[in-house]
């Protein structure tokens, strides 16, 4: 039953988080609608079949059964619903079709507004109430490369210290790998290695390995200091001790943890430790147990790094809300440019409800609370950029309609808006298909 319940979690997780996504999306619509005068019929959460709701005054506020979306009926308008009887009479005074093109334009992107600006008060909420910690890019010395991970295959070897990305210098290790950075249209980095600097150019085709495995991260420059010894262990057999700094196994230099797991999990039988403890250099023999486990754990990087602790008041919080609501609706772009380029592999990066619900899981999981407003903040843009693109159905089709009507000074005729609207909701659908039939290959293989 184990599986039943992770599933519950998952769609549970996933639901609120596209309520959430969802119901500020259609609340845009609803006060830009109210604002200029036109009347609302219905507010739904989710789509039809109605399975609840309530009226108030001319609106009925309501939820569906199908909890994929949701929609704002305005008087006039041809919306998802492909409603075009109140085209028999004439435009209303309250009705969406009676209004200038202007405030209708207002109306119609007012959903994409109010979902960037409901990422801009997540970011700055979380900046508000948990500040950020970053480590220090100078801090960190050099990195170790596993020789048949994506960073070696890009050109970076073991001791290279990182001192430059896209030929800019940063303060934090965090933007070596910020999406704006790697989706960049000629990724390379510059390090230092044996006194020299050397450029490295990473390829398009190494993205969606790198999207797959990660690429650089801190832990790849912590020291083979052992933090804790667990007793009973083979380590604590052996005579290891909290503080001991292993620089050697089996005859061949180590400087780094996960050089040193490394060497652990490919061994075949006792290991030759070269230790240095208070400065006197030991050597010790340690049998890992049948898990390839001897049983001391690493440094944390508080502990070895410089990390700067930020915390923001009200104004900083909202500033820090709009610079990375920016920086994430940049990388959000440049992926989508990539994938469309070929760079990158749509089949591998573009995801669907399944692959949404499991990472809106997987970080909630992982990052609790934060992490969970975090993947909503993101889903949020990304709610935003789809629902702009010039596809009928969607609000960019519905403003492409309004561009046209503001530069002809002509309606489009509702038969041509009609016939594209269906032609847009194919697509959707079609679209739809593929992403749920990807993201189900994906998962089960």
């Amino acid at each position: 039953m184990e599986w039943v319940i992770d599933l519950f979690s998952t769609l549970g997780i996933f639901a609120l988080a596209l309520l959430i996504l969802v119901f500020f999306h259609e609340l845009g619509h609803f006060l830009a609608a109210k604002l200029f005068g036109m009347r609302v019929e219905r507010f739904s959460l989710g789509f039809p079949p109605r399975i609840w709701g309530f009226q108030k005054g001319e609106t009925d506020y309501c939820v569906g059964a199908t909890p994929l979306g949701g929609y704002v009926k305005i008087s006039g308008m041809i919306d998802e619903s492909m409603d075009t009887e109140h085209l028999d009479e004439d435009p209303k005074p309250w009705e969406y079709r009676s209004k200038p093109v202007w405030q209708r334009m207002v109306v119609i992107t007012a959903g994409v507004i109010f979902n960037m600006v409901l990422a801009v008060m997540i970011y700055a909420g979380i900046a508000l109430s948990y500040g950020e910690s970053n480590i220090l890019l100078d801090s960190i010395d050099g990195v170790y490369i596993h020789e048949e991970s994506v960073a070696a295959q890009a050109g970076f070897k073991t001791g290279d210290k990182i001192v430059e990305v896209n030929g800019q210098k940063v303060k934090y290790f965090k933007d070596l790998v910020a999406p704006s950075q790697i989706l960049d249209e000629n990724l390379n980095y510059t390090v230092m290695r044996d006194g020299q600097q050397v450029t490295i150019g990473v390829a398009d085709s190494l993205l969606d390995r790198i999207n797959k495995e990660g690429f650089l991260n801190p832990t790849q420059a912590l020291p083979s200091l052992v933090n804790q010894v667990q007793e009973g262990s083979p380590a604590d057999t052996a005579g290891l001790m909290a503080g001991d700094r292993i620089t050697g196994v089996n005859g061949q230099e180590v400087g780094y943890w996960l050089q040193l797991v490394d060497h652990i999990q490919s061994s075949d039988g006792a290991l030759q430790l070269t230790v240095l403890r208070d400065g006197v250099e030991k050597r010790l023999t340690v049998t890992p147990n049948d898990q390839n486990i001897i049983g001391i754990s690493a440094p944390t990087g508080s502990e070895i790094f410089q990390v700067e602790h930020l915390k923001y008041g009200l104004t900083g919080s909202i500033q820090n809300g709009f610079v990375r609501t920016g920086e994430t609706f940049n990388g959000i772009i440049q992926g989508f440019s990539k994938m469309f380029s070929g760079s990158i592999s749509v089949r591998e990066n573009l995801g669907g409800p399944v692959a949404i619900a499991n990472v809106t899981k997987q970080a909630t999981e992982s990052g609790g609370a934060l992490g969970f407003w975090q993947i909503t903040a993101f889903l949020s843009i990304t709610l935003a950029i789809m629902n702009i693109l010039p596809i009928p159905v969607l609000d960019g089709g519905h403003l492409m309609f309004l561009i046209y009507e503001g530069v002809t000074r002509r309606e489009p005729s509702a038969k041509v808006r009609m016939a594209l609207q269906q032609i847009g909701f194919i697509l959707i659908i079609a679209l739809f298909i593929f992403v749920t039939f990807n993201d189900i290959i994906r998962q089960f293989g």
